[in-house]
């Protein structure tokens, strides 16, 4: 037996072993992606015998009780991206809230986790677990967490990249074979709609406009930029590249079409580079695993601006949930309402102005609350955090067409955000634009 089969063996725990290494007072890590699910269940059946456990939740997946009413003296969480999972608790500010553009959780010497908690396939004969499709942060964090367990999930992918970690890395092991879902998928996976609404197809058409052959592409996260590859937003173009956090639905498609082969990129051409894979059929996912097309990296390279703009013709498409007048966009709040991070958005935009050739596109539906409220309005209301400063916009698309920022005056940038807004408010915005603009004496 090698090495690393008996460290391995020694390693192993049962699922309640490795919830009773938790004690009140720690803190306690997950990584981002697919959660320790059985460990965290475990963790919080011990619900009325631990006290102020600190928690991490990178982006809440699934459901494990310490989100309701209740469960605050027992466990005190911390949500970097709220979900449906955890949003009436970011809500009613039962927890903390982590800000940052690359993933907050990365602990120094001095704030690291007593416990991290993790999902990683079973070792190959070399005794190296991959962390499926998804890397992140999790090398980095694994290095610094005082002590690490590791859930094993034997239906995780591997790619190639830094999508390892040895045996030899992690303090303990817990076996256990997660049920349900798509094998190596991530929590990011999968949000586009069954039949995605009508405006999306507009939006993915003015997109289009703006994208050239050999452009490199990022594609944030989010309701609006996901669908937008299947709905024909790069339909007629070649040569594309690819960096980015994730690989929405239908891009996977398009390596396999060619469409996307990276050819003309400055860095890792021919590759897909992406810190996560997700949005996939289980046969894309099958076509992923071991495919040297794919590289997943550290969230932190990917999302290095130096990095970015290191790439001629670098494209940036994300999400906003409004804009105002002078083209600030926020991604994150209304008003005081937490709803989303910025995530990767800000690195990738400040790339895309140095990049040569480089543009960045925000795109938004022009109404919300079932197009009673316009997302194009005069002033963000008070409170809201702006993700994108005003001087760094560049293009905005809603489904009624293309506000190119970039260069404007205040009024221009004015005029060409009230062209795209929902005809039913235009008139009510150029009477506020006139107060703004042009006073009355």
């Amino acid at each position: 037996m090698q090495d690393w089969q008996e460290e391995y063996k020694r390693k192993l725990i049962s699922v309640e072993e490795a919830a009773g290494l938790v004690k009140s007072g720690d803190s306690v890590g997950f990584t981002v992606g697919r959660e320790a699910r059985s460990i965290g269940l475990a963790i919080a059946a011990r619900k009325e015998e631990l006290r102020d456990v600190k928690v991490a939740m990178p982006s809440p997946g699934h459901d494990f009780g310490w989100y309701d009413p209740g469960w605050e003296e027992s466990f005190a969480v911390t949500i970097f991206m709220p979900t449906a999972v955890g949003q009436d608790m970011v809500d009613e500010r039962r927890c903390d809230l982590a800000f940052g553009t690359v993933i907050p959780f990365v602990k120094d010497s001095e704030e690291r986790f007593d416990i991290l908690l993790t999902e990683v396939s079973t070792p190959d004969e070399r005794g190296f677990c991959s962390f499926g499709a998804s890397v992140w942060n999790k090398r980095r964090e694994i290095k610094d967490a005082k002590l690490t367990i590791a859930e094993v999930n034997r239906n995780l992918i591997r790619t190639f990249g830094e999508n390892y970690v040895h045996v030899s890395e992690i303090d303990y092991f817990v076996e256990h074979v997660a049920s349900g879902g798509v094998p190596g998928m991530g929590t990011l996976a999968g949000r586009m709609p069954k039949e995605p609404e009508p405006y999306l197809k507009n939006i993915a058409e003015y997109v289009s406009e703006l994208i050239k052959d050999r452009d490199t592409i990022q594609i944030g996260v989010g309701r609006t930029t996901e669908p937008l590859v299947r709905l024909g937003m790069f339909d007629g173009k070649h040569d594309l590249g690819f960096f980015s956090e994730a690989t929405p639905p239908g891009v996977i498609s398009l390596v396999k079409e060619g469409i996307i082969n990276g050819k003309y990129k400055n860095l890792h051409p021919g590759k897909v580079v992406v810190t996560s894979i997700g949005g996939s059929t289980r046969e894309e996912m099958e076509w992923v695993a071991e495919n040297p097309l794919f590289l997943l990296v550290d969230v932190t390279y990917l999302e290095d601006i130096r990095i970015i703009a290191a790439h001629d013709n670098m494209v940036a498409i994300n999400n906003a949930l409004a804009v105002d007048f002078m083209g600030q966009v926020t991604a994150e709040t209304l008003g005081r309402r937490v709803l989303s991070v910025a995530g990767g958005q800000i690195p990738f935009v400040m790339g895309t102005w140095l990049s040569k050739g480089g543009r960045s596109i925000t795109v938004l539906p022009s109404t919300a609350q079932g197009g009673t409220v316009s997302r194009i309005m005069p002033t963000l209301p008070p409170g809201t955090a702006v993700t994108i400063q005003r001087n760094c916009v560049d293009n905005v698309v809603t489904e009624y067409g293309i506000a190119r920022l970039r260069g404007k005056t205040a009024r221009q940038t004015c005029d060409e955000l009230i062209s795209i807004a929902h005809p039913d408010f235009r008139a009510e915005l150029r009477k506020e634009a006139e107060k703004l603009f042009w006073p009355q004496p």
